[in-house]
């Protein structure tokens, strides 16, 4: 009874039995990173968010005192190109990670993978690090207008303006710190994009 055609039917069920095994746990990997990137978009977009209102809601009015002339102070971020140029970008990530939340949060609902091609993957992973270039450039320009307000000019008159300007100053501040952790999340997003072109070769 025992013939030669016993040995290979079990060599071909194995690795049939295994292709099984493995494939369910590829989809769960899959799925997670996809779900990790949605949540990070929607957080960045949060973020982004946040320091848009903060930094176009930044504004006040008040006085202050050189060589013992009040001089009335009226501070808003309009004032300043550096905060206009974070408050540009803040939009425009915003506007990014809406599009790419639409897309890929809808190709989610339907079971889809969110990235549908390579030439896909390569128009998000570049949209996501020139966003995050341009956040970081944006970030450090208000920080150094900041800084000066708080600071005021060694060796001249000028003192610190972030003392009757306090209110102005925090909400700055603020934007500021935000702007660079929209980065942050950004740069991370990066990474991911990395990974899965790099899993597409």
């Amino acid at each position: 009874m025992i013939n030669g055609k016993n040995p290979p039917d079990v060599g071909i069920q194995l690795p049939e039995s295994k292709m099984e095994m493995d494939s369910p746990l590829d989809g769960n990997v899959n799925g997670k990173a996809e779900v990790m990137q949605v949540v990070l978009r929607a957080l960045c977009l949060v973020t982004s968010v946040t320091a848009l209102s903060l930094m176009v809601t930044a504004e006040q009015a008040s006085t202050i005192t050189v060589l013992g002339f009040n001089i009335p102070l009226h501070s808003k971020w309009s004032f300043s190109h550096s905060f206009e140029y974070l408050v540009g970008i803040s939009a425009a990530v915003a506007l990014h990670l809406i599009l790419q939340l639409l897309i890929s949060g809808s190709r989610l609902v339907r079971g889809s993978p969110t990235i549908s091609s390579r030439n896909h993957g390569w128009l998000i992973f570049a949209g996501d690090e020139v966003f995050a270039l341009a956040l970081m450039s944006a970030g450090s320009s208000a920080s150094s207008v900041s800084s000066l307000n708080h600071s005021g000019i060694r060796h001249t008159a000028l003192p610190n303006f972030c003392k009757p300007l306090h209110h102005f100053c925090d909400r700055v501040s603020t934007s500021i710190v935000f702007t660079f952790f929209s980065c942050f999340l950004l740069a991370i997003l990066v990474v991911l994009d990395v990974r899965w072109l790099s899993s597409k070769h």
